[in-house]
């Protein structure tokens, strides 16, 4: 089989596999279909960059399925093709969205990303990281904030500890009228924050 019929193959599956699972009333029913989105995902690039999309879409209807998932995830933002990473950064907020027990991991790899040298990676990191504040600014706030460093766990990647503050500085800061809610117990966070950091210089 030539290996454009094979990619189209491949792409085919995986929009099946999309079609049965969003119409799915009991989507839990489909692990077949969730699990051949998994396994595409090690695939051609297009179908990667739709696994991308996929994987995070229908992560939370399959517990079973979670760590698997995750990590075919991770391959792909370590892709060569910038397509298929900035695809799978794009959907990393989505792993939090009905599983906020994953919020400060993922964080932590948004983090990682922020030394992209791609302007459109990096940007869709930027753009990952705001949509993870919106939905949970608290933690996301702390799991950022992490990465800079305090007295009990010092930041041990001083490019990466600038990008974050940066990333603070650019990003949040302008926006802290919205983010910031309600705005008392959130500046007192910040404030609490701030204060570990401060401690540990």
């Amino acid at each position: 089989m030539s290996e454009a019929k094979e990619d189209a193959n491949h792409i085919e599956k995986l929009y099946e596999f999309g079609e049965r699972l969003s119409e799915s009333k009991d989507k839990s029913q489909n692990v077949k279909d969730y699990q051949g989105i998994i396994d595409a995902a090690k695939t051609s690039i297009k179908a990667k960059q739709l696994a991308a999309q996929l994987i995070p879409r229908f992560f939370k209807f399959f517990p079973d399925l979670s760590s698997q998932a995750v990590d075919a995830h991770l391959d792909l933002i370590e892709e060569e093709e910038l397509g298929v990473r900035v695809q799978a950064i794009r959907g990393l907020p989505l792993f939090c969205k009905d599983t906020p027990e994953y919020l400060s991991k993922i964080v932590d790899i948004l983090v990682q990303l922020l030394a992209a040298e791609e302007i459109v990676e990096r940007d869709a990191v930027h753009k990952a990281l705001m949509s993870l504040l919106r939905q949970d600014v608290k933690a996301s706030l702390t799991a950022l904030f992490k990465h800079i460093g305090s007295a009990d766990e010092p930041s041990t990647d001083e490019f990466i500890r600038e990008k974050v503050l940066t990333f603070i500085k650019d990003k949040v800061f302008p926006l802290k009228a919205e983010l910031l809610r309600p705005q008392e117990e959130m500046e007192r966070h910040i404030t609490d924050l701030i204060k570990k950091v401060c401690l540990s210089f």
